[in-house]
């Protein structure tokens, strides 16, 4: 069992920055606007409004570090593809992301891909995992908000994600902030 004693939010940038040198390992959360990645942050540290949700996609417009437990940061990063924002804000947005996977002063231990189980992959989540591989970062797929599908769908849409990847070796884990269901599978894919 895996257990987060301290949460808070330490600061969000945009570009270089010396939190990026620093010797603590970082854990980033990244996916689609709008598929839950600061709602599943919230949920594995135990606190509501740690990392600022909104039912509007393209609320995280910066790169958000959260140190846990005093040791390691949890990185919310901006959704990418559809954002309640101008077609260049997007742009400039998942320049930052892609920056920040490829180019920044250090990499991410891990990264939590978070894909929306009703949604299953679209073409921005294919062109992340193509980049995470070509980058070589260690990764896994959280399909989050498996509350909101019937469960007699859960397997066929595991199945079909699955399929879409095409790529055994790369791991799934269902997952919902409102059950809380695989927290403890989530957070050892993070502390091991």
């Amino acid at each position: 069992m895996y257990n987060v004693k301290s949460a808070e939010f330490t600061r969000g940038i945009v570009g270089t920055n010396e939190i990026l040198l620093g010797e603590k390992p970082q854990v980033a959360f990244v996916g689609r606007s709008n598929v839950g990645k600061s709602t599943l942050i919230n949920s594995l540290v135990g606190k509501k409004d740690l990392a600022r949700s909104s039912s509007n996609p393209g609320r995280t417009q910066e790169i958000n570090f959260f140190l846990v437990n005093e040791n390691i940061y949890f990185v919310d990063l901006p959704g990418y593809g559809f954002a309640k924002i101008s077609k260049k804000r997007r742009e400039k947005m998942r320049k930052m992301i892609v920056w920040y996977l490829s180019y920044a002063d250090s990499k991410p231990k891990k990264v939590i891909l978070v894909i929306d189980s009703k949604a299953g992959i679209k073409e921005f989540d294919r062109d992340m995992i193509n980049l995470l591989k070509e980058e070589k970062i260690d990764f896994v797929i959280v399909v989050n908000k498996i509350d909101k599908i019937k469960k007699s769908l859960v397997k066929k849409v595991i199945e079909s994600i699955k399929n879409e990847i095409g790529d055994d070796n790369i791991d799934l884990i269902e997952f919902s902030s409102k059950t809380l269901q695989n927290k403890n599978k989530v957070l050892s894919e993070i502390f091991d």
